[in-house]
Formats: structure tokens, C-alpha cells, sequence
């Protein structure tokens, strides 16, 4: 069940295409939890280069994608609403499959340390039910 488009993730984070990569919202606890979708395709700008013959999704990008499911529950507390999440670190960062064209990444990303205008959130990446990355990581919360 979608809880918010593509349209109304951007109303809340900035990115844009070609590096938008949140394409629906199914469950959203602010200030404490996101589990939302990447349909990924082969019409992707960085499968033209990662890897010719093979397309790989670059595992950088994957970070990315979590970093942005990660700053949805935040921008969505009332003393964060309007403002930028930007992510200020990556730990124990570990990719575990290829995720290629044709697959549905599941992002979900559980905030465990709020404090001020930062936060903590532990990210996980699946294709079905097998995970295919995760990360600790580090957001700073400041003003547009």
C-alpha cells in the first residue's frame, strides 16, 4: 500500500532526476521509520557505464538511495518539517548481492539516535527477501 508517491517524496526532499530514487513511500513512522521503493530499470544513466554487458547498480548509489528513504521520517517531525537532511556519514556499510535492472529495491531505514539536529538511522537494502546492502548512517539536519 503506498502511502506517498514519487510527487510527494520530492515535496519533502529536494532531489531531483536523474538522482531521485525513491518511488513510493508503503509505511512511514516519523521520527522513527520508513519502508519504501526503488523500481530499478535499465533506462538508469549510470548503467550506460556500470558495467558495459553487465549493468551493476554502483553500490554508492544504493547508499543513496537509503540516505534518502533515511530523511523522510525526519523532515516529517514537526521541529524538522521544511528543512534539508543531509547525510554527514556512512559506517559499516556492507553490500552483499548485484542489484540489476528489473529489480524492486525495498529501502527500509530504522532511526535509532535522535539528538537535536542530528540523527542515527541503520539502513537495509532488499530484492525480495534477500538483502542486498545495509548501513549505519549519519544525518544533519539543517535549513533549506
Amino acid at each position: 500500500m503506498t502511502i506517498l508517491t514519487a510527487q510527494q517524496v520530492m515535496d519533502i526532499i529536494p532531489n531531483r532526476y536523474p538522482i531521485c530514487f525513491i518511488d513510493a513511500v508503503d509505511e512511514l513512522v516519523p521520527g522513527e521509520k520508513i519502508v519504501c521503493r526503488k523500481n530499478v530499470t535499465i533506462n538508469e544513466q549510470f548503467f550506460q557505464g556500470h558495467f558495459p554487458g553487465e549493468p551493476v547498480m554502483p553500490g554508492v548509489l544504493i547508499c543513496e538511495a537509503l540516505a534518502q528513504a533515511g530523511s523522510i521520517p525526519l523532515l516529517q517531525m514537526p521541529d524538522f518539517e521544511g528543512k534539508t537532511a543531509y547525510l554527514g556519514g556512512l559506517n559499516k556499510v556492507k553490500f552483499r548481492q548485484k542489484v540489476v535492472p528489473g529489480d524492486v529495491l525495498r529501502l527500509q531505514v530504522d532511526i535509532v539516535k535522535l539528538k537535536r539536529n542530528a540523527g542515527i538511522g541503520m539502513g537495509q537494502a532488499f530484492v525480495g527477501d534477500k538483502k542486498v546492502a545495509e548501513a549505519e548512517m549519519t544525518f544533519i539536519i539543517g535549513v533549506k
